[in-house]
């Protein structure tokens, strides 16, 4: 059990960061300040590709019209960032943070295009300028507990979606992420704890259900993890699910390095 904890918390490294720092605004209205020059209201998290492309192609096209038009930029990068273009996002973000140097929901989703592609002390760096400790913003709090704990400082990071929790109690998502962070810290009766507490919120995403089931089979309660993957996903993702459930088992530790380790990482919305 020790080596699969071990191998664990590598494995939910690795695939955590597009998930976890998503799930702090997925499918939510981005604060906004009084400097703010424009919103971005997130789209939901099951768009089709189709849909994706859709949005690029229109924002893409609007964007190029006028480089300047906020609300153009951060709906393309959205888009770019959700079809795995993330280079491109960040570089338009980053232009887009230099023009609006204030402004609030640019910097927010400047820092998570840069935790997406790894650049997490200049993320931290942007989301600290992303709010301030007098308006603190819970999303980005849990943005940055998120990059935190892809960095190995879990401690911190759970100090970050504590100080989230107390701004929206109970808040699905921070709890989500402050769940795997708990496994990522391989103290996997909090993680299972507070992702029980997630899943018990309402609403309450799929996603956070499907991390209880992995953190349920890493304590070797395969039979019940499989129960709550299945609940409420299509047959065949759940039949994906289950199927990597019993590879854990299977190979008692030597958790195999599939795709199917971002479906369980995946935070909520």
């Amino acid at each position: 059990m020790r080596s699969t904890r071990s191998r664990f918390a590598r494995l939910l490294a690795s695939a955590a960061i597009v998930g976890i720092v998503a799930a702090a605004t997925s499918g939510c209205q981005t604060t906004q300040s009084a400097d703010t020059t424009g919103s971005l209201t997130l789209a939901p998290a099951d768009r089709s590709d189709a849909d994706w492309q859709h949005d690029a192609e229109v924002y893409g096209q609007k964007y190029r019209q006028n480089p300047a038009d906020v609300d153009a930029a951060l709906h393309y990068a959205q888009a770019l960032r959700a079809s795995s273009q993330r280079a491109q996002a960040v570089a338009i973000l980053e232009q887009l943070s230099l023009q609006n140097p204030t402004n609030k929901v640019v910097l927010g989703e400047y820092g998570r295009a840069l935790a997406e592609t790894g650049e997490y002390e200049q993320a931290l760096e942007v989301f600290d300028r992303a709010h301030t400790p007098e308006q603190p913003d819970w999303h980005i709090l849990s943005a940055q507990g998120a990059v935190l704990d892809q960095m190995g400082r879990h401690d911190e990071a759970q100090r970050h979606y504590l100080t989230a929790l107390k701004i929206a109690p109970n808040e699905p998502s921070v709890l989500s992420n402050l769940g795997l962070s708990y496994a990522l810290a391989k103290d996997l009766t909090k993680a299972e704890a507070t992702l029980r507490l997630a899943a018990a919120q309402r609403p309450a995403d799929a996603r956070v259900r499907q991390n209880l089931a992995l953190v349920v089979g890493l304590e070797g309660r395969f039979a019940e993890a499989e129960q709550i993957a299945r609940a409420d996903l299509p047959p065949d993702q759940a039949a994906a699910n289950v199927a990597y459930l019993r590879q854990m088992l299977a190979h008692k530790g030597n958790i195999p390095m599939t795709n199917q380790a971002a479906h369980y990482s995946s935070g909520s919305s």
